[in-house]
């Protein structure tokens, strides 16, 4: 019997490490799977439109290998990377890169996807999570596999990557894609973001970035709310202009191509486009404007005669050369208004406590103002990277706003506005709780009405009429009922007006409460209980003349006159 167990003991052994080691080996394994599935999803995307686009053509440039090499270039366009076209007129590799931004959001959100299902280790709920860096590690690597030779199969086309971009744009989208969507499967804790902060931000201003609650703090709530504001108002002053140049804008798809299959290409262009052209616009309305070729600007101030381009609908919502109008300069409302927003937002914080602290002084108000000013032309700053680009050589090397430009006018255009709207709302909730005439207005309470059900009273314990001794008085109304939470006195400040002698049934030589008197005690000895009858009546003061028989004795407590 002792060998069967021992037997069954040594074959559990290796079933447990076999258990074990495939528990632990998914973790690595499938980030692997995950990350060259999203790179798999993400290049049929873009085979799928070029291929769609290809065959709706009536006049295709080359076969379906250059369809796929153009594909395969779109998709590493997406992620940032600059690429090479070599077949030119002067024979020159002319680059390209002016990445369509709405294109990045296809491998974007593919890897947050499969580095967040990795992380969460299956779609089981009671599945343990795998380790963050195994996930994130695995996901990486596996997009990255699929990358390579995707790089190399585009290197053949038309349309080439170039090495230096795609070896530093592609890893650093797949780190930080990847490093989101294995943070949002452990619950966005703020134990990562804080090491980072604490390596870069001084102590003093991290809490405005991020709060006690892992959230984002008062400076990059209002940051984002800025950017928001000037990304979406220069989409309106795009689509205005777009209105007002509707015949340039329709002439453009004919002159470019003929035919539905070339007008849904360049629309679909377009569209890829909007979000490019949007921050285009939201640069010049912060100031600085944006570049159409080397030295040729275009800002609220003026607009300089732009090199032959061709002519694509976007571009029609250039303004005209020449120098700026008053209706031009209507633009500064857009700045003025995203100033007004992020002062709204540190105004709010500074009064409700953001931070950590009760109310903000006007110093530490006007500080995170200009911080989050900051922070926000930062992220203006890096719109405006992504955004432009270089399409060709000389006169066409430099496309869109200036980085550097746009993130210094979107800090000085809202820092100066936002430090004055957060100190304006910081001072009108704080005068809030005052009335017109200075004085103080209470804040209104809201009090449950107190509810004072009468006790019933049992019939034997009513109060009957009683003799009165000294005089005759004014018969008294009823005593109001006593509430339920309040004891119930038998003896109250009335007693001594009532009849002590009618009291029907009972002995005439009863006391007031209906007892017949005892005797008055010989020594404390004798009556032990007597001071734990009555103990909160005062002794009474012995009356002048002598007790007569039926009335109660002296040595008996009597109510207060």
């Amino acid at each position: 019997m002792a060998g069967v167990i021992q037997t069954t003991v040594r074959r559990s052994m290796p079933t447990s490490l076999f258990r074990r080691a495939r528990h632990r080996s998914p973790g690595l394994a499938s980030g692997l799977v995950g990350g060259a599935l999203a790179a798999g999803l993400g290049l049929a995307v873009f085979t799928v439109l070029v291929m769609l686009l290809w065959v709706s053509s009536p006049y295709p440039d080359s076969g379906p290998g250059g369809a796929l090499h153009v594909a395969a270039a779109l998709w590493l366009l997406a992620h940032g990377a600059e690429l090479v076209r070599v077949d030119t007129l002067s024979g020159t590799p002319a680059p390209m890169g002016v990445p369509p931004l709405l294109l990045a959001v296809v491998p974007v959100w593919l890897l947050h996807r499969a580095a967040r299902d990795t992380a969460e280790g299956g779609a089981r709920d009671n599945a343990p999570l795998v380790p963050g860096r195994i996930a994130w590690a695995g996901v990486v690597l596996g997009y990255l596999a699929v990358t390579a030779p995707a790089a190399l199969y585009a290197a053949g086309g038309a349309l080439r990557p170039s090495w230096t971009w795609t070896a530093v744009c592609v890893p650093l989208v797949a780190l930080v894609a990847a490093g989101t969507g294995v943070w949002t499967a452990y619950g966005r804790p703020s134990g990562p973001l804080e090491q980072v902060l604490g390596a870069v931000l001084p102590r003093g201003v991290r809490h405005l970035v991020l709060g006690p609650d892992g959230r984002p703090g008062v400076a990059a709530r209002a940051a984002a709310a800025g950017a928001t504001v000037l990304v979406a108002g220069g989409a309106v002053l795009l689509t205005v202009s777009l209105g007002r140049h509707l015949g340039e804008t329709r002439g453009a798809f004919g002159r470019l191509t003929e035919g539905w299959p070339g007008w849904l290409a360049v629309l679909l262009l377009c569209v890829a486009l909007l979000p490019n052209a949007a921050v285009w616009a939201a640069a010049y309305a912060l100031g600085p404007g944006f570049l159409l070729g080397a030295g040729t600007s275009v800002t609220p101030l003026g607009a300089q005669a732009a090199p032959l381009l061709p002519p694509f609908p976007l571009l029609a919502a250039v303004p005209d050369p020449g120098a700026g109008t008053a209706l031009h300069g209507t633009v500064a409302a857009l700045p003025l208004t995203a100033g007004a927003v992020v002062g709204w937002f540190v105004g709010r914080g500074s009064v409700t406590g953001g931070g950590g602290f009760r109310i903000w002084t006007t110093g530490r108000t006007a500080g995170a103002a200009a911080f989050a000013a900051g922070l926000c032309g930062a992220l203006l700053a890096l719109l405006a990277g992504l955004a432009g680009g270089p399409l060709g050589t000389a006169a066409l090397a430099r496309f869109g706003p200036v980085w550097w430009q746009v993130g210094l006018a979107t800090a000085v255009w809202l820092g100066l506005t936002a430090a004055v709207t957060a100190l304006t709302v910081r001072a009108w909730c704080l005068r809030r709780p005052y009335r017109r005439g200075g004085g103080e207005r209470r804040p209104a309470r809201v009090v449950a009405p107190r509810r004072r059900p009468v006790s019933p009273r049992p019939a034997l314990r009513t109060r009957l009429p009683r003799r009165r001794r000294f005089g005759r008085k004014r018969e008294r109304s009823a005593p109001a009922p006593v509430a339920e939470d309040e004891p119930y006195l038998l003896l109250d400040q009335d007693s001594d007006d009532r009849d002590h002698s009618g009291l029907g049934g009972l002995d005439a030589g009863a006391g007031p409460l209906g007892f017949s008197p005892r005797p008055a005690p010989t020594s404390p000895a004798t009556n032990p209980a007597s001071p734990r009858e009555l103990p909160d009546l005062p002794a009474p003061s012995a009356p002048d003349d002598a007790p007569s028989p039926s009335a109660p004795g002296d040595t008996e407590p009597r109510p207060p006159a």
